[in-house]
């Protein structure tokens, strides 16, 4: 969460402020960077795409378990919490 916070602001204010103000070493905010995006959070990243296009699809009508039950209905394999979470 504090990374987040920090990457949020790169630019406007120094990452070496920032580490301090938030207690965090700098070289753990920059191995945080540099550490490649898990498989979980791209899968949530193509998930939530394609329940944007369903919500917009039905003129945002639909709520999460009709959208999961649309996801079932092409073939994919999700709980209907996780399609509420994202």
């Amino acid at each position: 969460m504090r990374c987040r916070a920090i990457r949020a602001h790169v630019g406007r204010v120094p990452v070496r402020l920032m580490c301090r103000i938030l207690a965090v070493s700098p070289s753990g905010y920059y191995a945080w960077v540099a550490r490649p995006e898990s498989r979980r959070a791209a899968e949530n990243r193509r998930l939530v795409a394609e329940i944007r296009i369903i919500h917009a699809a039905s003129r945002k009508t639909y709520g999460s378990p009709r959208v999961h039950a649309t996801l079932q209905a092409q073939g994919k394999q999700i709980g209907e919490h996780r399609v509420a979470r994202l």
